[in-house]
C-alpha cells in the first residue's frame, strides 16, 4: 500500500511539472555573479531569474522578438554560433504577447541557449528601442561591442566574437 502512495504521488508530481519545461533551454548555465541591485528578468521556462547586470561572459547577449522580422532573419547565424560550443549566448524576448509565444519560437527555431523573458519592456532602458541587438559582454561584465540590426551572417559572428573575446571559433 505504501509503495502505490508514493508511485501515486510521484505521477501527480510530474503531472504538473510544467511541460514547456523540456523544450525550453534552462538558464541554469548562465555565468552571473551576486548583485545588491538588477534588472530581474525571469527566465523563458519559468525556473527562476536572472539579474541582466549579475551576467559574466564572455557572452553574446542577443534581444529579440517572434514578432520581429530581423530577428527572424537572424536566428539561424545564432544557431549556427551555439553549435560550436565556443561562446556562450543568452536570448531575452521583448514585447511578447505571453510567455507561450516565446517559447514556441525558441522550440521552432531549436534556440539550444537560455533565454529570458522581458514583460515589462524592462531593458528598453538599457538595450533602447528596436531589436534585434546583441551586447558582447567580457567576463568582468563590461559590455565590449554592440550590435545595433541584425547579423548578416554567421561569419560576421565569427569575426565579432574573434576581435572583441579573443575566440575563434
Amino acid at each position: 500500500m505504501k509503495r502505490a502512495l508514493v508511485l501515486i504521488a510521484a505521477l501527480l508530481v510530474a503531472s504538473v511539472a510544467p511541460a514547456h519545461a523540456a523544450s525550453t533551454p534552462s538558464c541554469s548555465t548562465i555565468k552571473t555573479v551576486s548583485v545588491k541591485k538588477g534588472t530581474l528578468l525571469p527566465c523563458l521556462d519559468g525556473v527562476g531569474s536572472t539579474a541582466f547586470e549579475a551576467i559574466r561572459g564572455p557572452v553574446l547577449v542577443n534581444v529579440w522578438g517572434s514578432w520581429c522580422e530581423p530577428c527572424q532573419q537572424e536566428i539561424p547565424h545564432l544557431v549556427d554560433v551555439a553549435k560550436l560550443n565556443k561562446v556562450a549566448i543568452i536570448g531575452i524576448d521583448v514585447e511578447e504577447r505571453n510567455m507561450q509565444s516565446g517559447r514556441a519560437f525558441v522550440t521552432s527555431h531549436k534556440m539550444s541557449w537560455p533565454q529570458l523573458y522581458d514583460v515589462k519592456a524592462k531593458t528598453r532602458g538599457i538595450f533602447g528601442m528596436g531589436v534585434p541587438v546583441t551586447w558582447f559582454i567580457d567576463a568582468h561584465g563590461t559590455v565590449v561591442y554592440k550590435q545595433i540590426g541584425l547579423f548578416q551572417s554567421t561569419a560576421q559572428i565569427k569575426q565579432l566574437v574573434k576581435k572583441y573575446f579573443g575566440i575563434t571559433l
